[in-house]
Formats: structure tokens, C-alpha cells, sequence
């Protein structure tokens, strides 16, 4: 049995020499600022939570860790007493809220929180598409799409690199109560080269992944992901951060095999990817988990293929 199950990713932590232009690129991904001060930045996305994105002030940039939505103040208190763990804590944060700090295997911080305060949330406009059998949703209305930037909505789930992969991803699953979706293997079965696990929320459907894990050569941040308002967000976010022509478009646009999400990676100046996505699927406890070969799993359904830079793309 897990210690706990928590319900979601809540936010990632990173640290960067210069919060102007980490909140200059993330204002440009399609985030909002919360707050700013000397030391820290606070993005939210169109969704009432708090923040899902929040970078320190550092000399040198770094990936701090993964946070996650604990169900009850009751979860709290029982994963406080987990190895390592710190206790219950106060958030001096936007929202406030409490929190508990531990430690993954590969020395990353995972926070478990609860009690933010939420915000209203922000507006957004939506339109119907005419497919397939329902092709009358819109009737009589035309389509205009919003364009420019993507309109980010939350943060969906944390992928990293780790040396161990099956000691990480048990650590994952033990602590937070995650499950199983699908282990991937190159070769024969039991060499697993990635895992990807979801919240257990019983017959609640939740994203196909919330935590993507990578054998590695050394240990860090592959990348955050972010749910987008829709399909066309993907690709207006596309056209906008490419017309810019100032950060490293990493891989996309796609669209997923494993979790199916239509995908589009961007790089913020030191590196960190962050993906904007659209349309996963979602899945709740009888869907069990699958054992799928790399080649069969890790490719696009359309799209290209991922490019070594971004397989490659660890940050400590």
C-alpha cells in the first residue's frame, strides 16, 4: 500500500539568474505572473490554481523539483512521517498553504501540498468544431481562432532523468501512490528504459501520465508539461514562439502515441523544456497498466520523430 495517493501535480520549481527574462519567456509559453519579487517568480496558468510555475533566484540555473496536490490536510500529516520527510510546513507563497518536503532517490525536492487559495478563473473563449458525426456543433457560426500566444490552462506532468529508474519509480509509487500506465523496454522486457505512471483517483479518470521517468546517464529535468486551451493553441503557441525567433524549439508539433497528447516543446534560455498539449487521454484505475517495446511506444502517431537534442536533454 502507498503512504498516500496524492490527486495531481501541482507546480515545478527551477532557479535562474534572471527572473525578468524567465518570466519574459514564460509570458511568451502562455503563463500569467502571480507574483514577483528580488527573489522569486510565481506563474499561473487560465485554471483557478494558484501558481503552477515558480523559479528562484540563483547564480546558476538549476532544477529544484516536482510538487504535488495532496487530497487532505489528514495526507499531510501522514506523509510527515515518511523517511526524510520534513514535517508539516507553513507555504510563505502566494495562496499560502501547507506542505510537506521530501527527497526522491536521485536528491531531488518533492513537496506535497495542500490549502492554497485558489483564484477566479481566467476567461477564456472557446469554439466548437464541426467533425466527423458532429458536424453541426458550430452551425451557423463562423470559426475565428484566437492567435498569438497559447493560453496556457495547468501544468500536467513532470518528466526527469534518473540513474535508477526502477528504485525512482518505486519511490513514485509508494510514497505518492501512483500507478502504472506503461513501462517501456528496448530489447528484451526487462530492460526498462522509461515508466510512465498516473494519480490513482479510483474510477476518476486522470491524465494518461503524471510522472514520466528516463533511464539515465545522470539525473535532472527532461521537461514540464502544460495543457493549452485547445488544439489550435498548440499550433498558434507554435507560430508565435517561432516568429519571435529567440528560444530553441526542441521537438513537435505531433502527436503522441503513448498518451496521444498533440505536442509542441520549447526550450526557456538555459535550457529547461516546457511543452504546451492538447487532448490526452484519460484513464481511471481499470485501465490497468501495459509492458510496450520503445519502438512500438516512444514514437508519434504523425509528426516527427523526437530528435536526439531532446531525448538527450537532462538539466541538473
Amino acid at each position: 500500500m502507498p503512504i498516500i495517493k496524492v490527486e495531481d501535480i501541482a507546480y515545478g520549481r527551477l532557479r535562474s539568474p534572471d527572473l525578468e527574462l524567465q518570466e519574459e519567456f514564460l509570458t511568451e509559453f502562455g503563463m500569467v505572473r502571480v507574483e514577483r519579487t528580488n527573489d522569486a517568480l510565481y506563474m499561473r496558468g487560465t485554471d483557478p490554481d494558484q501558481f503552477l510555475h515558480v523559479t528562484h533566484k540563483a547564480d546558476e540555473p538549476s532544477w529544484v523539483g516536482f510538487a504535488y496536490n495532496a487530497a487532505s490536510e489528514e495526507d499531510l500529516e501522514i506523509i510527515s512521517k515518511a523517511p526524510g520527510a520534513s514535517g508539516i510546513e507553513n507555504m510563505d507563497e502566494p495562496g499560502g498553504g501547507k506542505r510537506v518536503r521530501l527527497t526522491e532517490p536521485n536528491g531531488y525536492q518533492v513537496e506535497v501540498v495542500y490549502g492554497q487559495a485558489k483564484h477566479d478563473p481566467i476567461p477564456v473563449r472557446f469554439q466548437k468544431l464541426n467533425m466527423g458525426p458532429e458536424s453541426e456543433n458550430r452551425a451557423g457560426e463562423l470559426m475565428r481562432i484566437d492567435t498569438g500566444k497559447s493560453r496556457v490552462k495547468r501544468i500536467g506532468h513532470g518528466v526527469m532523468g534518473a540513474t535508477n529508474l526502477k528504485e525512482t519509480v518505486a519511490w513514485f509509487r509508494e510514497t505518492l501512490g501512483f500507478i502504472g500506465t506503461d513501462d517501456v523496454y528496448a530489447g528484451v522486457e526487462d530492460n526498462l528504459m522509461g515508466s510512465f505512471s498516473r494519480c490513482d483517483q479510483g474510477e476518476n479518470y486522470v491524465d494518461h501520465h503524471v510522472f514520466f521517468c528516463i533511464q539515465s546517464d545522470r539525473a535532472g529535468l527532461n521537461h514540464f508539461s502544460y495543457e493549452v486551451a485547445d488544439v489550435d493553441d498548440v499550433f498558434t503557441g507554435h507560430e508565435h514562439l517561432k516568429n519571435l525567433d529567440k528560444y530553441e524549439h526542441m521537438w513537435g508539433l505531433g502527436r503522441h502515441i503513448l498518451g496521444s497528447q498533440i505536442f509542441d516543446y520549447w526550450s526557456d534560455p538555459w535550457g529547461r523544456v516546457h511543452e504546451h498539449w492538447s487532448d490526452s487521454d484519460r484513464l481511471n484505475v481499470a485501465n490497468g497498466s501495459n509492458l510496450i517495446s520503445a519502438e512500438e511506444g516512444l514514437g508519434s502517431q504523425w509528426g516527427e520523430p523526437a530528435p536526439q537534442k531532446f531525448i538527450d536533454r537532462i538539466v541538473a
